[in-house]
């Protein structure tokens, strides 16, 4: 599965570095999350589709609308 986090990354004019800074992990594990060379977590899934405005379908190609779901309050 190709992720867009890449794609999303240099639209942003962003390096790994601050994205892996972002995501509290090193850059050569953030680089390996660009290349598919490691699986995502969930968790950093959730973390960069809320920085990028966009939805966790979106990042990983299960839709091509990037604008993100409305956020529901749980009571």
């Amino acid at each position: 599965m190709r992720l867009r986090i890449r794609d999303l990354r240099e639209d942003s004019d962003l390096t790994q570095r601050e994205i892996a800074d972002y995501l509290m992990c090193d850059q050569s594990l953030y680089s390996k999350y660009e290349r598919g060379e490691r699986v995502l977590p969930l968790e950093a899934a959730v973390k960069l589709a809320a920085y990028y405005h966009t939805s966790v379908d979106y990042l990983v190609g299960l839709t091509d609308i990037s604008t993100p779901y409305p956020r529901t309050k749980y009571k």
